[in-house]
């Protein structure tokens, strides 16, 4: 009855393969990841070094233009080219792939979002070629979570804008090519008492602008994060970024976003947990066979498939609904959930069949182990994300 009242044309057919463009897209990029980014990956992770070679690459290559209009210098593509592009390099080096998610979606996405004309065509050419990076101070000292308990303050007067306070955990904010940090800035007071909070961009490097010394972190060793202080910057008042009263609702839109990319991010890691164990399990030998015949670990390697699949299902579906302008606030909170968490779970999983040598800095799952769970932190703790969740679902 149902055939008789659908047509194949009407009902419609769910297609989850990628366009030729798409796959051509993936392919070239998995390429770069393969042949330039996995062999210089332990060695920058061991030193701690930001990979302005990779970086400039990338920039030739469109990366950091992927989903802006050509006309402010970008491919002309759209968010998904962008996670694509992510997924493949987080399966190389996730120091890599974070360095192009915060660059387009926290550096440059919000100038092309909530900028006016002549902010866009003043920034976007040089943060969609990479040859500059942008940054986005949101989070503060003692804030985590609570980004609406901004203390950073910025004071209009005689047409500038005078910014005090300070920032953590900011990416990509103190490169050598770093032209461009947006600030969350408490900008006055609502009628009911709130605070009014603006985003503003300042130029750096610049007068009262201070940058921390590289902090030790356990993972993401390549990828810059710098906490960031303002000692009475002073900037136009045209650099106010978006309406007055408007940073914080505007940027948790641009969290929305971004809660994709990561997913993306957070499923390569977890595929390369799969491709670094498979072959693992397939070379090396114990009592008398290799170890992958054994259904304790070929079970471990299915479930690791599993999850890496499944997640990555999660982002598609939400990068969908976002590009065809549909709500997609639930969709990237559970995206960004259950694929970081499936990343922390594969890399503990992909450490286990490696055994002591999983253990070792040697092997790519090592440094999976430790990259893998800031994904449960940055951009919304796994906490946040199921109580967006939960609101979303009315409760």
């Amino acid at each position: 009855m149902l055939a008789a009242a659908f047509g194949e044309e009407e009902f419609g057919v769910l297609d989850f393969r990628l366009s030729d463009e798409q796959e051509m897209l993936r392919k070239t990029v998995e390429h770069f990841a393969r042949t330039v980014v996995a062999p210089q990956a332990e060695e920058l992770d061991e030193k701690e070094e930001f990979p302005y070679d990779i970086v400039r690459q990338m920039g030739e290559m469109g990366l950091f233009g992927l989903p802006f209009p050509e006309e402010y210098g970008g491919m002309g593509g759209d968010y998904f080219a962008l996670c694509l592009a992510i997924e493949e390099l987080a399966r190389a080096d996730s120091s890599v792939a974070i360095t192009l998610e915060a660059g387009v979606s926290l550096g440059a996405m919000p100038v092309y979002r909530f900028g006016t004309e002549e902010q866009r065509r003043e920034w976007l050419p040089r943060l969609t070629s990479g040859e500059t990076l942008g940054a986005f101070g949101l989070t503060e000292p003692g804030g985590g979570s609570d980004a609406g308990a901004t203390r950073t303050r910025a004071v209009l007067a005689d047409g500038h804008w005078l910014i005090n306070g300070s920032k953590a955990f900011i990416t990509n904010s103190g490169t050598d090519i770093t032209r461009l940090v947006t600030v969350t800035a408490v900008t006055g007071e609502k009628a009911n008492g709130a605070k009014e909070i603006s985003s503003i961009l300042i130029p750096v490097p610049c007068e009262g602008f201070r940058v921390s010394s590289k902090p030790s972190k356990v993972g993401w060793h390549a990828s810059d994060t710098r906490d960031l202080a303002f000692e009475d910057i002073t900037v136009p008042a045209e650099n106010l970024l978006g309406e007055r009263g408007r940073g914080y609702a505007n940027f948790l839109s641009i969290l929305d976003e971004g809660r994709i990319a990561i997913s993306a991010l957070a499923v390569g890691l977890a595929q390369a947990c799969v491709d670094e164990s498979l072959r693992y399990a397939k070379d090396r030998q114990a009592f008398g066979k290799p170890i992958g015949e054994y259904q304790a670990i070929a079970f471990k390697i299915a479930d690791m498939e599993l999850r890496a699949h499944t997640a990555r299902l999660a982002y598609y579906a939400a990068a969908d609904r976002m590009l065809r302008g549909e709500p997609f606030k639930k969709q990237a909170a559970i995206a960004k959930l259950y694929s970081s968490e499936s990343a922390v779970t594969n890399a503990r999983e992909a450490t286990q069949v490696h055994g002591g040598y999983g253990f070792m800095n040697e092997y790519p799952v090592a440094r999976h182990w430790r990259d893998s769970k800031i994904l449960e932190i940055g951009e919304g703790t796994s906490e946040v994300q199921r109580m967006l969740i939960a609101r979303e679902l009315g409760i």
